[in-house]
C-alpha cells in the first residue's frame, strides 16, 4: 500500500510518500481501505515532534472515512463492505488502516461521505464540548476562539443551535470573517484586545463560556472578560505556550477552568465517543449543518497540505483523498 511516514521530526518536506506493506489486524481490530484522511493541527506538532518519544517510522494522521476491507473473526460489528468513520490505532496516511472497533462508526444512509470525512475529530470534539463540558444555555453568551478553523467552524454551529444568546468569534484576520458569521456567529473580532471588544460588546457583562485551542497569553487574557461564575474551556495549544492562570482570578470570582483533550477520550472513555456517536451522524444529515472544506488534496501531497495548515490561511476542514 501507499503511505506518507515520517523517520525524522522537522518541517513539512520530511513527510514520504512511499510503499510500505499492509498492517494486520488482531481480535476487536478492522482494516479499513481509506478513502478520506484529514490533516489537524494536532498532526504538526506530531510531525515537528518530541525527539524523547520518537518512534520511526511513524505514520501521522487522526481519522479516516473509508470501506471496511476486512474482520478479525464472525464475532465483529461490522463486515467487509461497510462504509465507516475512524480514529485508526497508528495513524491515518496510508491507503489502509488497522481501528479498533470501538473507535470505528458506521456512516448510515444519508450521510455524505465526504461531509463524514471532514467531521470525526473536529465534529465529535465540539459535540463533547458544547454537550457535556460545558454545556451551552440559551441565556448564554459564548466566545470562541479560531472560529474560522475546523473546530471552530462546528462550535459555532452549535452554539447556534443550542440558542446562545450572543456568539462571539475570533479570527486572526478579518478576511476569515465571513464564514464565521455565515455559520451563525454576532460578532467575529481580531485577537488585538479582543477582551476589551468582548467586554464592549456584552455591555461589560463579559462572557459565559470561553472555548479556548490556542492557550498562551489568549488563555490569560481571555479571563478579563469571562463573566462571573463562568467556564472558560481549554482545549489544545496551538499558540505554542501554556498559559499562567492565578487562583485568585478563579474563586474570588466563581468562575472555573476545564481542560478536554479528544485523544485522551479516545484512549481512556472511548464509550463517551459510542455514547454520542448517534447524534454526531443525526446532526451531519441535517443539510443545514455545514462542514466547511477548505481543500482536498492527494496522499502525495501531504507535505502541501501540512504548509497550509501551517499557513493557518485555509478556512474550515482540509481532507486527503485516497
Amino acid at each position: 500500500m501507499k503511505a506518507v511516514i515520517l523517520n525524522e521530526f522537522g518541517s513539512a518536506d520530511v513527510l514520504q510518500y512511499v510503499e510500505c506493506p499492509i498492517p494486520s489486524i488482531s481480535s476487536g481490530e478492522v482494516l479499513i481501505r481509506t478513502t478520506y484522511t484529514s490533516v489537524n493541527f494536532a498532526d504538526i506538532k506530531n510531525r515537528t515532534g518530541n525527539k524523547a518519544k520518537a518512534n520511526f517510522p511513524m505514520i501521522l494522521g487522526l481519522d479516516v472515512a473509508g470501506v471496511v476491507e476486512k474482520v478479525f473473526d464472525e464475532s465483529s460489528m461490522f463486515k467487509k463492505g461497510d462504509l465507516v468513520i475512524a480514529f485508526p490505532k497508528n495513524g491515518a496516511y496510508a491507503e489502509f488502516v488497522v481501528a479498533k472497533e470501538q473507535l470505528v462508526f458506521r456512516i448510515p444512509n444519508g450521510v455524505p461521505v465526504e461531509k463524514a470525512a471532514a467531521a470525526p475529530t473536529v465534529l465529535f470534539l465540539s459535540y463533547l464540548l458544547t454537550h457535556q463540558i460545558a454545556l451551552i444555555q440559551k441565556s448564554d453568551a459564548v466566545l470562541i476562539h479560531a472560529a474560522s478553523g475546523g473546530v471552530g467552524t462546528m462550535l459555532i454551529q452549535m452554539a447556534k443551535n443550542l440558542g446562545a444568546r450572543k456568539i462571539i468569534g475570533t479570527v486572526s484576520k478579518m478576511d476569515k470573517a465571513s464564514i464565521v458569521y455565515k455559520l451563525g456567529a454576532h460578532q467575529v473580532l481580531t485577537y488585538k484586545n479582543f477582551s476589551e471588544q468582548v467586554n464592549d460588546y456584552t455591555d461589560g457583562l463579559g462572557v459565559n463560556i470561553i472555548f479556548d485551542s490556542i492557550a498562551g497569553h489568549i488563555t490569560e487574557e481571555s479571563l478579563s472578560c469571562l463573566a462571573p461564575y463562568g467556564t472558560l474551556v481549554q482545549f489544545g495549544n496551538s499558540g505554542g505556550r501554556a498559559g499562567q492562570v492565578m487562583t485568585s482570578d478563579l474563586h474570588n470570582s466563581c468562575r472555573s477552568i476545564k481542560g478536554f483533550s479528544l485523544g485522551t477520550t479516545r484512549k481512556l472513555k472511548p464509550e463517551l465517543l459510542q455514547q454520542v456517536a448517534q447524534n454526531i451522524f443525526t446532526i451531519l444529515k441535517n443539510e443545514s449543518f455545514q462542514v466547511p472544506v477548505a481543500k482536498v488534496f492527494a496522499l502525495e501531497d501531504m507535505q502541501e497540505a501540512h504548509k497550509l495548515m501551517e499557513s493557518r490561511r485555509h478556512q474550515g476542514k482540509i481532507l486527503i483523498k485516497i
